[in-house]
């Protein structure tokens, strides 16, 4: 299995493709859709399913072309299922980005395992960016996509409808530094890191 990470869209938000073999997820398209399906095409990848691990509108901006063009599910966490079709709430009408919208999500994310296709990973409920943020863990690769949650000497921000800085604070407590040291983090924004880098050099959780 590889991870392979794209910056997309006009914040160069990290979508991430989880390949194996000629089977693909792709984790939080947000945007320029042509450069990512270039990608996947190189790479003659066919991707299965769609996983958001949140509804921000930069991490959703590619969101219909892909599932179109696919004809693909897409799964996000129930809370922010709304968020798809509403720009007031996904940010993008209070950034004035144009309001990005979706078409509902076929799937709901509920923390535990899940399957699709090869794939076998956990999901983890990680809120306080925002009230429908997860993560999803790898553990035979050690790897977590963490989106806006976790990144490399930082965190997630709280200052957006429904964040909440110590709802943010104890998902990762509980939910990331949970994982082994080795584990690498692959944030929605930035380079990537490890579980045990952050928790000794992280500013916010510094005692």
């Amino acid at each position: 299995m590889k991870f392979e990470k794209m910056p997309l869209g006009p914040l160069g938000t990290n979508c991430y493709i989880v390949h194996d073999h000629n089977q693909a997820l792709i984790v939080d398209p947000g945007g320029d859709f042509e450069s990512l399906l270039h990608f996947l095409q190189g790479e003659k990848l066919v991707p299965i399913a769609i996983l958001l691990t949140h509804a921000h509108f930069d991490h959703i901006g590619a969101v219909e072309d892909v599932r179109n063009h696919y004809s693909i599910p897409v799964y996000i966490h129930e809370q922010e299922a709304s968020w798809l079709t509403d720009a007031r709430l996904n940010g993008s009408a209070l950034f004035q980005m144009g309001e990005i919208t979706t078409h509902p999500p076929e799937k709901y994310l509920e923390p535990g395992k899940l399957e699709i296709g090869p794939f076998q990973f956990e999901i983890r409920y990680t809120p306080g960016h925002s009230p429908g943020s997860v993560s999803f863990v790898f553990p035979e690769q050690s790897t977590v996509i963490a989106g806006d949650t976790l990144f490399q000497s930082g965190i997630g921000r709280t200052d957006l409808p429904g964040g909440n800085m110590e709802e943010l604070l104890a998902s990762i407590q509980t939910q990331i530094f949970s994982l082994t040291e080795e584990t690498a983090v692959l944030p929605g924004h930035g380079p990537n890191t490890k579980v045990g880098s952050e928790r000794q050099s992280n500013p916010f959780f510094r005692r």
